[in-house]
């Protein structure tokens, strides 16, 4: 069974699909239980997708990256998810922010730092969400306050990829306190990590996406040169809402995988298993069960595909990433729980496959703003 066919993914994003594929395949699949149970970041593996060129690969060929657009990015996130979501997510966060700078940055700022991240040099991240506000972007506390021709940088920042592997991170902080600005007193910076007042540790073990590395970030009078605005200041909110569109996206694809892995695992157990001396595939309240599932994930991976189509096409980017988010990671956690269903007592065991997706596929529905934040997006931005 392969429900990740190209059948419904552009031509153009066939080439970078079939490496994704290959790169899972040799590198992702046999290393995830090991990852997973240890807890252990996946170095090696990040190197090699480096050296394939399937990391960082969506910034720009003139910053040295492969210019990945949005249905490559999609394409590629399908099959690294479904191979594991943990490593996936290490892979993928290498870059994280990026886009924004490249975007919004000057040209010295991309050679800078982005230039380092597409080679292979250097990684990124992305600091946002704190310690009491996650999807609230108007609610960041952090401050970045002009002194001179620096910013000082003070607060907390939670739930960080990259937050202590990083070179540097793009961080969102309160530069204005006018509350009836809300939506322009927010701006973007680069920080490097080895910052005077910067100071990150990991956060607790997670139940799951164990090979990916997330921590608690503290800055304390940390001295940044104005030059490391990006953009323009009061622009972050505005900035990161575009950049959120387009990685909505990308989550659809983490949910598509997972619910491909969920299906494709329960698909072989039923099959193989006896009981009653049948195999269970042989029960009909089975084979209704797996008809929802593969109902569930077709639709769910046909509205994805629109969705990417038309965030690419700019039209009515928030609605359709909502909806495209939502949809997806959700499908991925009701087949997941079908699926332990269907495993029986098997499900529990750590080294059954299906216990780590199952586990999994609670992340995503939180992460790129929480699935009840997505609602209100959808609801909001409905055309009328």
């Amino acid at each position: 069974m392969d429900l990740l066919d190209e059948s419904i993914v552009p031509d153009h994003a066939h080439e970078i699909k079939a490496e994704a594929r290959e790169f899972a395949r040799e590198h992702i699949e046999p290393n995830a239980q090991e990852h997973y149970q240890e807890g252990t970041y996946p170095e090696e593996i990040l190197e090699a997708g480096q050296e394939a060129n399937l990391v960082a690969q969506d910034i720009p060929e003139e910053w040295g990256g492969r210019g990945l657009d949005l249905p490559q990015l999609l394409a590629l996130t399908e099959e690294f998810y479904r191979a594991d979501a943990g490593i996936a997510l290490t892979l993928q966060l290498a870059s994280f922010g990026c886009k924004m700078t490249c975007e919004y940055g000057t040209d010295e700022q991309c050679e800078e730092y982005i230039r380092p991240v597409a080679e292979g040099d250097q990684r990124s991240g992305l600091a946002v969400s704190e310690p009491d506000t996650g999807s609230d972007l108007t609610g960041m506390e952090t401050t970045a306050e002009k002194d001179g021709d620096e910013y000082v940088i003070n607060g907390e920042k939670y739930w960080i990829g990259n937050g202590v592997e990083a070179d540097w991170i793009t961080l969102y902080a309160r530069t204005d306190d006018d509350e009836t600005n809300r939506y322009g007193n927010h701006s973007l910076f680069i920080v490097p990590t080895d910052t005077d007042g910067y100071d990150a540790e990991h956060i607790p073990e997670k139940m799951a996406m164990r090979a990916s590395k997330q921590a608690h970030i503290e800055l304390e009078d940390c001295r940044i040169p104005e030059e490391n605005l990006i953009g323009s200041e009061g622009a972050g909110f505005w900035m990161l809402a575009d950049f959120f569109n387009h990685g909505r996206v990308a989550v659809s694809g983490h949910g598509l995988g997972l619910a491909a892995a969920a299906i494709e695992e329960t698909w072989e157990f039923v099959h193989d298993r006896e009981q009653f001396g049948r195999t269970i595939s042989d029960f009909q309240a089975v084979q209704h069960g797996l008809a929802d599932m593969l109902m569930g994930f077709e639709r769910a991976r046909s509205l994805a595909w629109r969705a990417c189509e038309k965030v690419e096409n700019g039209e009515n980017e928030g609605y359709w990433a909502a909806l495209s988010k939502t949809s997806a990671t959700e499908t991925a956690v009701d087949v997941a729980e079908r699926g332990m269903q269907f495993h029986g007592g098997r499900s529990v065991l750590d080294e059954r496959r299906i216990a780590r997706v199952y586990r999994d596929v609670r992340i995503p529905v939180i992460y790129e703003g929480s699935n009840e934040i997505q609602r209100n997006l959808i609801y909001g931005q409905a055309p009328s």
